[in-house]
């Protein structure tokens, strides 16, 4: 079972959820976003170690805290590695910030205008490892390009029995299916998304409870009723693409959903900052974000 404390602060706090979880195949254009080259390492282990300075300077960051910062989307390498000397998941726990950990292994290819996840045959035993280091939740993603009914309900299917798996071993599941925000038949494929999940929920087993982290829908306010099904302890919203001012204005129209933003979070932070210019850019962002999170607007 989920820690209760944890489980409470999610589902009632105010702020939003920071995803720190850029893998292999987009850490480098994430470290060239922080102001580091392609060469500036020899393999990927150098790579991945500059990427984990990255990350362990944004959670040591004094504005990086459970005021505004309501929990913290994870690499596998860095729920495994340490920030000011301790676990990582230990570090945000102590500083009100509640750890997940991003659980897929990519994409499949397209079909039916979706990408389904690849295998994770390991999946159980990074579940265990999880747990053990006191991670709340996990985070697993695919992507959906068209209005394709029969893509969108594998998606969702797909999506949860992954869920199930999670459940099953005592941790909450963020389920993601993302929406291409540059999809032409982006709406439709909303409306169709909403359908299907609201029919995986209703014949959920047991009373678990998910999450749910989802693109911010060309209509306002439409996954409202995901917002308010019992079965789903929050709603929260990936940036897409969007640039932050933009995502920010979106997400501020959607009542009862907060952001899980990535690139609209970090954008503005680069290596070669000062300690004071990094801590002054993020917590620019943050405030930023937490303000479309907790302050709605009519659409």
């Amino acid at each position: 079972m989920a820690d209760s404390k944890m489980m409470e602060r999610v589902a009632h706090g105010n702020g939003f959820i920071a995803a720190l979880d850029q893998s292999g195949g987009s850490t480098p254009k994430a470290l060239k976003g922080y102001g580091i080259e392609d060469g500036a390492w020899g393999d990927d282990e150098e790579m991945f170690g500059l990427i984990h300075q990255m990350r362990s300077r944004i959670i040591t960051s004094p504005v990086f805290n459970g005021d505004k910062v309501l929990g913290a989307i994870l690499f596998e390498r860095t729920m495994d590695g340490q920030a000011d000397g301790k676990p990582v998941p230990q570090l945000l726990q102590e500083r009100g910030v509640v750890p997940f950990i991003k659980i897929d292994k990519g994409l499949e290819e397209e079909a039916n205008g979706v990408q389904l996840m690849k295998p994770m045959p390991d999946l159980d035993a990074l579940l265990a490892r999880a747990r053990s280091l006191g991670v709340f939740g996990t985070k697993e993603r695919s992507v959906i390009n068209l209005a394709n009914r029969e893509g969108i309900a594998a998606v969702v299917r797909q999506q949860f029995e992954v869920a199930q798996q999670v459940l099953a071993a005592g941790l909450i599941p963020i389920i993601e299916p993302e929406v291409n925000i540059k999809s032409p038949e982006r709406a439709d494929a909303d409306r169709i998304l909403l359908e299907e999940i609201t029919r995986a929920l209703d014949t959920l087993p047991g009373d678990d409870k998910v999450m749910l982290k989802l693109s911010i829908p060309a209509q306002p306010g439409l996954f409202q009723p995901l917002v308010d099904h019992p079965r789903v302890l929050r709603v929260v919203a990936l940036s897409g693409g969007f640039p932050r001012p933009e995502a920010c204005r979106e997400l501020a129209k959607n009542p009862g959903m907060i952001a899980s933003f990535s690139r609209a979070l970090l954008d503005d932070l680069r290596h070669q900052m000062s300690d004071d210019e990094f801590n002054r850019s993020l917590g620019g962002a943050i405030d930023e974000i937490y303000q479309a999170s907790t302050e709605k607007v009519p659409a």
